[in-house]
């Protein structure tokens, strides 16, 4: 299931926002080993481990869209849940910095 958070950035400053969200999210969660490879110009996969596990999903720019997809077993439906909302309020918080001009040079992906 996809999750899409809703944005009105151009494509290069969306993609630049997830970079700045995941790098947020890989040092404040370093434990789970989170890991974002981008594909093609708008989308990545990531990779998560959780209590042995390995956890893959994927992030795609959209033109008016920032899309997450988690593929997680049913064991860990809560994790899912939880990761989504995490990974939301951090790539909002970077949309709002994007808007106000506040977005550093992008950490190499």
């Amino acid at each position: 299931m996809k999750h899409e958070i809703p944005h009105d950035l151009d494509a290069n400053l969306a993609k630049e926002v997830a970079i700045h969200a995941f790098d947020a999210y890989q040092k404040r969660f370093a434990s789970y080993q989170p890991k974002l490879e981008w594909l093609s110009e708008q989308d990545a996969r990531i990779d998560f481990n959780v209590k042995g596990m390995k956890l893959q999903g994927s992030i795609g720019i959209r033109p008016r869209t920032i899309e997450l997809d988690l593929d997680v077993p049913f064991v860990f439906r809560l994790f899912k849940g939880k990761a989504i909302g995490v990974i939301e309020r951090e790539v909002q918080n970077w949309i709002g910095k994007a808007k106000r001009g506040e977005l550093r040079a992008a950490p190499s992906p």
